[in-house]
């Protein structure tokens, strides 16, 4: 449960709405568990120190690893309390942690990460333009891990055919001026 125990009617309208959009925004690449509200649908980890975060990432395979979770905050909820109480549990699990925060709260959002010694993988700001909501990727850790690009199978050479050798062109000599071809046959 997140230290704010009661939100803002309109921050959680908000919040939850974030919380789907980057539900459709990763379904093409990752299998997405959501927890909007007080919801608890996706736990990470079992027992009393499973802890919910907003959105979690699992690989489509089989064997559903976990990629990144993620948690969006609002305008009230960047605070030292929320980022002892769920920030510093996320970054300690064995995974990517992204942080998206309102574009007024980033600077906030980064001296809490660095005070309270969170690493946190990436930090998207965002704001909304009337009824779209634009997202930013304002940091980037160093020591964030990079999964190596999926390169396409290299194209098979096709088979050489043996074709038989062609006696080398002759070059045509240039063409002579007309006048001086009636002076020579004359």
């Amino acid at each position: 449960m997140s230290p704010i125990l009661v939100r803002p009617v309109r921050e959680q309208l908000e919040h939850d709405r974030i919380i789907r959009l980057l539900q459709v925004k990763g379904r093409r690449r990752y299998e997405v568990g959501i927890n909007p509200g007080a919801e608890q649908n996706v736990a990470v980890g079992t027992g009393p120190s499973a802890v919910y975060p907003d959105v979690v990432l699992q690989s489509p395979d089989r064997a559903r690893r976990l990629m990144a979770v993620i948690e969006v905050e609002t305008g009230e909820s960047v605070n030292h309390l929320e980022a002892l109480a769920q920030w510093a549990h996320f970054a300690k699990l064995r995974t990517a942690f992204h942080l998206y925060v309102p574009s007024g709260m980033v600077e906030v959002a980064r001296r809490l990460c660095e005070d309270n010694h969170i690493q946190v993988n990436e930090i998207w700001s965002y704001h909304t333009v009337a009824e779209d909501v634009r997202f930013t990727l304002v940091h980037r850790s160093r020591e964030a891990v990079v999964p190596p690009p999926r390169l396409a199978p290299a194209p098979r050479p096709k088979p050489r055919v043996a074709t038989p050798k062609r006696a080398p062109r002759r070059q045509k000599r240039p063409a002579r001026p007309k006048a001086a071809k009636k002076a020579k046959r004359r």
